[in-house]
């Protein structure tokens, strides 16, 4: 997938999060010329869709889409409140082994965050 066609295809899309997030992560991931999590990790231990892990202070999460030691990753409808989704993400990201990367998404808009000691 080339770079225009991965704009060309976003760009309309007004799909909701559970429409259009695992299409949107699989063609990002075409675009960088990646694997896809199961062909990755056949087993999903080191990176899946839909990582489920405990929150702080009780009660369960999913990480849209998980890659250990890498990222945790949250997707959001288009135009939601990506620092809701990041916070939402933080709530679990200790049981996701603390990934150096939380990455939030409606689709529109990717916002990558460093998760290590003394960075912003």
């Amino acid at each position: 997938m080339s770079p225009q066609d991965f704009v060309r295809e976003w760009s309309d899309a007004r799909l909701r999060e559970r429409q259009g997030a695992r299409e949107h992560f699989l063609d990002l991931r075409a675009l960088l010329g990646e694997p896809t999590p199961a062909a990755a990790d056949p087993l999903g231990e080191r990176y899946c869709f839909e990582r489920g892990a405990e929150k702080v202070g009780g009660g369960d999460g999913w990480a849209d889409v998980w890659r250990r030691h890498c990222f945790g990753w949250e997707y959001k409808g288009r135009h939601k409140d990506l620092n809701a989704a990041l916070r939402q993400l933080r709530a679990y990201a200790l049981n996701l082994q603390n990934p150096p990367y939380l990455v939030v998404s409606d689709m529109e808009r990717i916002i990558v965050h460093t998760n290590w000691t003394n960075t912003i």
